[in-house]
């Protein structure tokens, strides 16, 4: 048995039982629950298995590459970034191979899925997905770190409340410094750019598009660029306000409030001697919503899912307090309006979209359908409605909502059948797949625009 060394962070017994003294690729298929996902086109071996009720992804790399992977991906949670979390590492010494254990990010898709599900023409989808890696930048550069390699490709994407969060999902190009150089920071930008360009080309021509459709997305591509520097602009920039100027500042701090962004601390500072100050402020990470709900209910959500949610409460404390003053302060508000509205409210939207659903998120769908069927009504549509609509796939076009068909199958994942073990995307001798399955794409497609084909990207 060649030499192996073994780091978990959870002592799992089903994962320890795994058989770690052994190259990935050669595990037979009675030695771990192997589950079947599509994954993007990789240069490494990808496997999926579940363990005492937890799906993990496994990599193999050679031993350098996975352990410095494995320590950006620590160094991420750490900060508080959005990242996968790292499991462990397997290394199998004397075979320079190394096996990274990350777990599974439940309900997140990849860039494929959601293209390839949704109506063509419909842009406010793609407009959330770029906003989502324009913000990733944006937070990974602020904490100094590099990504490298930054594309569609290597993202997962989850939905929160109207928005969509995305995910860094590999990190072997990846460095993390005290802070980054505004040259670091325009290659990591141009990286970007270039890779979600050639992401979005590469799939418009797997579904067929005309070649106007393909210069829309190198524009949309182009546009990353723009969302970035925006927010960062908007983040770091310094200004002059008078000393009777206090609403300029308050200004200043509701806009970064309303983008997400806390206040770490704000400073005013004589600007050359003339009768101004320079405005500085120190933003902290971007939960301001989230963090005010937690206070109000204890529940730990996203920060578009938060927005969402904090809407809701406000209507439902005035409505109390309008019945009865005095009668919902928020020490209270908080725990009724979780009792009395929102967990009905989850278990009823959960009902009309599948048990797979987030619940959260489900609520926070059925909030926007009502919002929207009763603006087109003219009228409060109410709770039943808006739960038909969701039930029938019908929300109102570019809702947010309408993603709900792009998340439903990544609930869960069916085991892998004994006889297909070697078919499946990730097993052993098998190239992964390009994240769909064959009858996903149209049939007149050439064989060098199916699955598997594509560039080599993890």
């Amino acid at each position: 048995m060649p030499p192996l060394a073994l780091r978990l962070r959870t002592a799992s017994p089903g994962l320890l039982a795994l058989p770690w003294a052994r190259p990935l690729g050669d595990w037979p298929r009675e030695a771990a629950d192997f589950r079947d996902l599509p994954v993007g086109p990789s240069r490494h071996l990808v496997r999926f298995v579940q363990a005492d009720g937890t799906l993990y992804a496994l990599k193999e790399l050679p031993i350098r590459v996975a352990r410095k992977e494995y320590a950006v991906l620590r160094e991420l949670e750490a900060r508080a970034l959005p990242g996968v979390h790292a499991e462990g590492l397997a290394e199998l010494v004397e075979e320079d191979r190394a096996t990274l254990i990350t777990e599974f990010l439940g309900h997140s898709w990849q860039f494929r899925r959601l293209f390839q599900r949704m109506p063509p023409g419909l842009v406010k989808y793609r407009e959330r997905l770029l906003d989502a890696m324009a913000i990733l930048l944006v937070d990974l550069h602020r904490a100094g770190v590099f990504w490298g390699d930054c594309s569609l490709a290597n993202t997962l994407f989850v939905r929160d409340g109207q928005t969509l969060q995305a995910f860094l999902v590999d990190a072997e190009t990846s460095e993390v410094h005290p802070s980054l150089s505004d040259g670091q920071r325009g290659l990591d930008l141009g990286i970007l750019v270039e890779n979600v360009a050639g992401d979005l080309v590469d799939l418009a021509a797997r579904l067929g598009r005309s070649m106007d459709e393909m210069d829309e997305q190198f524009a949309a591509a182009e546009s990353v660029a723009e969302r970035y520097r925006t927010l960062w602009g908007e983040l770091h920039r310094e200004e002059v306000v008078g000393p009777e100027e206090r609403y300029r500042i308050e200004a200043r701090v509701r806009r970064l409030n309303e983008l997400g962004f806390a206040v770490d601390e704000l400073a005013l500072e004589p600007a050359d001697g003339a009768q101004v100050l320079r405005l500085k402020v120190a933003v902290a990470n971007r939960r301001f919503h989230a963090a005010q709900l937690h206070a109000l209910t204890g529940l730990d959500v996203g920060e578009g899912q938060a927005t969402v949610l904090l809407s809701d409460l406000r209507a439902f404390q005035l409505d109390q307090e309008r019945r009865r003053p005095g009668s919902a302060p928020d020490a209270l508000a908080g725990a009724r309006w979780r009792q009395e509205v929102l967990q009905p409210g989850m278990e009823r939207a959960c009902a009309a979209l599948g048990e797979d659903t987030d619940p959260v998120q489900a609520y926070c769908d059925l909030l926007e359908v009502r919002w929207l069927l009763s603006e087109e009504a003219g009228r409060d549509v109410g709770d039943e409605v808006a739960l038909a609509a969701l039930a029938a796939r019908q929300a109102p076009p570019e809702s947010a909502a309408r993603m709900v068909v792009v998340e439903s199958p990544t609930g869960g994942f069916s085991a892998v059948p004994a006889d297909a073990a070697a078919a499946t995307p990730g097993a052993a001798g098998a190239e992964p797949g390009a994240g769909v399955t064959p009858d996903e794409l149209p049939d007149e497609l050439p064989d060098e625009a199916r699955p598997g084909r594509g560039r080599a990207r993890t």
